[in-house]
């Protein structure tokens, strides 16, 4: 259960850890955003790809990737059954309409997820201004301290 802190009470060096743990908060939670988006895309560009499997393209020559730079020629034989990865090498096959289902699917998923974490993660970056905004209200309020300090032993 998360307890509420008044951050106008904290010290300084506590206002400095607790800016730290939340730039951490704010790191991960952008980092696991980041790596949705970027399944996302995939899932996006994989259901794009379907778009080819057409019976006019049916026998047509092209190129099949066996690393991210060498390829080998080939020729597509059938366009109504797709091989899917759904992970840890496990492959599925489908047909076209199915993947683009799944596809489909996935997407959605991934943009549900993307939904949850981000109220949280401005939750965190309006904390951590709260944070950072009475950081400097309490050097201030030091700086001024010092000043008024050192004039008095001037005196």
């Amino acid at each position: 259960m998360a307890q509420t802190v008044n951050v106008g009470e904290l010290t300084l060096p506590q206002l400095e850890l607790l800016k730290g743990q939340l730039d951490q908060e704010v790191e991960f939670l952008s980092s696991s955003i980041a790596q949705l988006k970027v399944v996302q895309t995939k899932y996006v560009e994989a259901k794009d790809c379907l778009n080819v499997l057409n019976k006019s393209n049916e026998g047509k020559d092209l190129l099949v990737p066996l690393t991210s730079s060498m390829y080998v020629p080939g020729k597509l034989s059938d366009v109504e059954r797709v091989l899917i990865d759904v992970g840890t090498g496990y492959y599925v096959e489908k047909t076209a309409d199915d993947a683009r289902d799944f596809f489909k699917r996935k997407i959605d998923f991934l943009t549900k997820q993307m939904e949850k974490i981000q109220p949280a993660l401005q939750e965190k970056h309006a904390m951590k201004q709260a944070v950072v905004e009475m950081m400097s209200q309490k050097i201030q309020q030091l700086t001024a301290l010092g000043a008024v300090q050192g004039a008095a032993t001037k005196v």
